[in-house]
């Protein structure tokens, strides 16, 4: 099999132009635009919703009322709601909610009506979509979240209304028939402020970081070359987002720093491999030709590695649902930048360093 060969260091103009394109574009929209914040970075507030209803049918064998009903049952259930009663006046739907004790419920009741009997229980799904569905009539802008509670989600917007909020119940209790809502809470963006500044600063402290121990592990070229194009990465995925108008929320701040780290991993395999290169060369002026070899050798690994990655990334993407699609592509949108970045830039900037220098000594001599 022919072995693949592309001058990549000699196209290297021609790729900073590519990248300057998009980080200006990118650059000019964030200032002139913005990004497009989330609830997470503006005020609102925070609606928990828990949803759990289960529905099954009694049928207690003579007549009875709610009233008599209901003494039996509350004991056993947290929430409790009635629903339709059957035409023969001796079954009736029930639906309930939290926590639960059905085998000690079926026994109150059977000790009032002995032939008493409960209908299979049904459980009715809960997913943030479906709750999306059921407050989009109401709410331009939210957030909605899975809470540890499979059966609570977690609402945010900047649209809350006291006046419609009854409306908004009884539109989800149609669908869950026991749901219950906490308190509505407004909430500030001071939270998320203090969050990104604590991410700047992890960001800031990770680059030195790298620096030190780059410049340690190899010189102070290859780390200066390795933050540039970390810094590059982060740029094109706010510039991604200012384009397209993409949604940022706090999990954008997670995902940026998962990319340094990614990408960060990948620059230095690259930059190992010219380490390894240098020292066995016997030529040390052709550092386009050492370098270009030297992506060539590692690029199959590149790819490989940010291929697998993509796909497990592109299952969030499309099967991950709407909450976590921002996430999702940050992440696939860094990984390819990073992947990019460690190809074409990272490298890039240090050959162009390297034989500047080297210029600058043959003309002082």
């Amino acid at each position: 099999m022919k072995k693949f060969d592309f001058n990549i260091i000699g196209h290297r103009k021609k790729l900073y132009i590519i990248s300057s394109v998009i980080i200006l574009l990118g650059l000019s929209l964030l200032l002139f635009r913005g990004l497009n914040l989330g609830i997470d970075f503006r005020s609102g507030t925070i609606l928990e919703l828990d949803l759990d209803s289960v529905s099954f049918e009694i049928n207690l064998g003579g007549e009875f009322t709610v009233a008599d009903l209901r003494p039996a049952l509350s004991p056993h259930f947290e929430r409790l709601v009635f629903g339709a009663t059957g035409t023969d006046m001796e079954t009736i739907t029930v639906h309930v909610g939290g926590s639960k004790d059905m085998a000690a419920a079926l026994t109150a009741v059977q000790a009032k009506w002995p032939e008493a009997r409960f209908g299979a229980p049904q459980v009715l799904d809960v997913t943030s979509g479906a709750v999306r569905d059921v407050l989009d009539e109401f709410y331009d802008t939210m957030q909605i979240r899975d809470l540890t509670n499979t059966s609570s989600v977690e609402v945010r917007t900047t649209d809350f209304d006291d006046e419609t909020f009854p409306q908004v119940m009884a539109a989800i209790r149609a669908i869950w028939p026991a749901a219950e809502a906490t308190i509505p809470v407004s909430v500030d963006a001071t939270f998320s402020s203090e969050l990104v500044r604590q991410a700047i600063m992890a960001l800031a402290l990770a680059s030195l970081g790298m620096l030190i121990y780059i410049a340690i592990r190899f010189e102070y070229r290859f780390a200066v070359a390795a933050v540039l194009a970390l810094l590059h990465d982060v740029i094109i995925v706010l510039a991604f987002f200012a384009i397209f108008r993409i949604e940022v929320n706090s999990e954008f701040v997670a995902a940026i720093l998962t990319i340094v780290g990614y990408s960060i991993n990948d620059t230095i395999v690259v930059f190992d491999r010219i380490r390894e290169n240098l020292r066995g060369s016997k030529r040390q002026s052709d550092f386009e030709g050492l370098v270009n070899r030297s992506i060539l050798e590692t690029l199959r690994r590149s790819i490989n590695t940010s291929a697998t990655t993509l796909l497990a990334i592109g299952a969030v993407l499309f099967l991950g649902g709407v909450t976590l699609r921002p996430l999702a592509i940050a992440l696939v949108v860094g990984i390819l930048a990073g992947t990019y970045s460690s190809i074409f830039v990272a490298s890039s900037i240090w050959v162009d360093w390297k034989e500047s220098d080297i210029a600058r000594k043959l003309k002082k001599a």
